[in-house]
């Protein structure tokens, strides 16, 4: 997670909670370009075309700890 930006970081929580781009522009109060600019930039860290990948290999790297996204586990 550390080469990812802050707001990348931001993006990708948001992703992995299952937000689209206009939902991610509004929570974070950014443009919907600037959210796919984002998102674009997480694939090519990633290696990755798509969200599902993105959340699959960011949590295979340590996404779910640095969020603490354990409540995801109990569903």
């Amino acid at each position: 997670m550390e080469n990812f930006t802050e707001r990348e970081r931001d993006v990708l929580y948001l992703l992995l909670l299952g937000l689209n781009n206009k939902e991610i522009s509004k929570r974070l109060f950014i443009s919907n370009h600037t959210t796919k600019a984002h998102v674009a930039s997480i694939y090519k860290k990633l290696n990755v075309s798509n969200r599902v990948q993105a959340a699959i290999k960011s949590i295979k790297i340590g996404a779910d700890k640095f969020f603490n996204l354990k409540e995801f586990y109990k569903c």
